[in-house]
């Protein structure tokens, strides 16, 4: 057992959680603004640092001045884009680095897609580098909100999903999620409930006092006992706290935030005629902007002259010119628009919505009137694209039930069954991981190796290695089998 000294407990015994517990059932911190949230999350990170890799999410920058203590390496999400998020969070797993992913300087939005993307490449590591790490989330109503907010549905769901990995689906890959957050209420209640262990501070909304009562097993009327907590008190319950109730004070730390509290300090002394100088006139290498002087109001006359004025109706907009191609001409257009798109290396790594909106900026580029793939349809054909399979290209009279057997699948993976199917029909190699993982937008051979079991379940492939150790894959649907390839 490694034990890490949190505080003091009643009585004065040392509050000591269990650092290997905690791995295994995960943290919920909950407390108000002043609370002392923040000072907790870095009380365990000091202690748990030179037993455990950590990974801090971080959304104002706080926790940026662990590096020079403790070597963590910062990360800026704003120098990055989020490709590079999610290869950086796979090499933080190989190299089992300590990491701040700095989040300061976005907009919410991007800080949702930033850290869900690293989040992504943290989850979707390879079997061989899940080692156990603290993955620490402060202010997590941010990115796992209960309801929608002002950020767009996908940011949303992207931000959401990666949360729910990291709390429902992470112990087995290694990352022992610790959330924060100053709103339970705010917190989507299916992240929230996978933690077994939980430090709430002080609180004074009912819905949050209500709620943090309920995660700890007490009646309703105990939950009064959160208004009256002090800074840096907190009720302790888990398996890795204490199996029953516990009042815990959280013990000093070594390193501290930018911020900080703000601290009462002395108004300077100035006479009354030089603050008005300071206020009104410019510094040295300041320019000071005299306002624009109001124009005057026209004359009366004038304004009751364009009042009685008939007003004229807008001209109608012109009408755009029929789009006078044929069917042909625009499909092929269509297909040249995808390919175009897929000719940047990093579109196989971005999201769909981004990837539609590209497509439909170059369609009306190109003067493709009318309606032209709607969101199914886009997934359905970037999927094929993805997988470099063109479904009306392929020169065989049994091609076209590898299209119907695809069609029942979901849009993003339909690309992956018919390049099976193509390897298949042509008696090509078995195509690789890295070719299945590009073909569903991933780097990840974890996820590709994932799907393929996926469609294995679905009964919709069957694989097996030759005495090589080389992978076939059957295709029972259809009768059809792959060569021998190197997975």
């Amino acid at each position: 057992m490694i034990a890490i000294d949190m505080g003091t407990a009643q009585g004065g015994a040392a509050a000591t959680m269990d650092l290997e517990e905690l791995l295994a059932t995960r943290l919920l911190v909950q407390g108000n603004s002043g609370s002392g949230k923040s000072h907790l999350l870095r009380r365990l990170l000091e202690q748990s640092a030179p037993w455990v890799q950590q990974a801090v999410i971080d959304p104002e920058g706080d926790f940026v001045t662990l590096a020079d203590r403790y070597g963590h390496v910062v990360v800026e999400a704003a120098e990055q884009n989020e490709a590079n998020l999610q290869r950086i969070a796979a090499r933080v797993r190989q190299h089992r680095v300590s990491v701040v992913l700095n989040l300061e300087g976005l907009d919410i939005e991007g800080q949702m897609r930033s850290a869900a993307a690293f989040l992504g490449g943290l989850f979707d590591a390879e079997r061989d580098f899940w080692y156990p790490m603290l993955v620490v989330v402060d202010e997590a109503q941010l990115f796992a909100p209960a309801a929608a907010g002002e950020v767009s549905d996908e940011a949303r769901k992207l931000s959401l999903g990666a949360m729910t990995n990291l709390m429902c689906r992470g112990r087995k890959r290694g990352l022992a999620g610790v959330i924060a957050t100053q709103r339970l209420a705010k917190l989507a209640k299916n992240v929230a409930a996978e933690a077994s262990n939980f430090l709430m501070g002080r609180t004074f909304l009912d819905i949050d006092m209500a709620r943090a009562a309920d995660l700890l097993g007490m009646e309703r009327r105990q939950a009064e006992v959160f208004r009256d907590l002090e800074r840096g008190h907190f009720v302790a319950l888990g398996p890795a706290l204490a199996r029953r109730s516990l009042s815990i004070r959280i013990g000093d730390v070594e390193t501290a935030g930018r911020g900080g509290s703000p601290k009462l300090l002395p108004l300077p002394e100035q006479p009354g005629d030089g603050a008005r100088d300071l206020i009104f006139k410019p510094g040295e290498n300041e320019v000071f902007a005299r306002p624009a002087p109001r124009p005057a109001p026209p004359p009366a006359a004038d304004i009751m002259l364009q009042i009685s004025r008939p007003k004229l109706e807008p001209a109608a907009p012109a009408e755009e010119p029929a789009d006078a191609r044929t069917p042909a001409e625009r499909e092929a257009l269509i297909e040249a628009t995808l390919r175009e798109i897929l000719a940047d290396p990093e579109a196989a790594y971005r999201s769909v919505a981004v990837l539609y909106q590209d497509f439909l900026v170059r369609c009306r580029i190109r003067r493709l009137g009318g309606a032209t793939l709607d969101l199914a349809a886009f997934k359905r054909r970037l999927s094929v694209a993805r997988a470099g399979v063109d479904a009306n290209a392929v020169d065989h009279a049994d091609w076209e039930q590898a299209v119907a057997a695809a069609a029942g699948l979901e849009e993003d993976i339909q690309g992956v069954f018919l390049l099976m199917a193509r390897a298949a029909l042509e008696g090509a190699p078995c195509p690789s991981d890295e070719d299945v993982a590009r073909a569903c937008g991933s780097r990840s051979l974890g996820r590709a190796r994932r799907l393929i079991t996926y469609l294995e379940s679905r009964d919709m492939l069957v694989r097996r290695n030759d005495l090589r150790g080389q992978r076939i894959i059957a295709l029972p649907t259809l009768g059809w089998e792959t060569g021998p390839g190197a997975p």
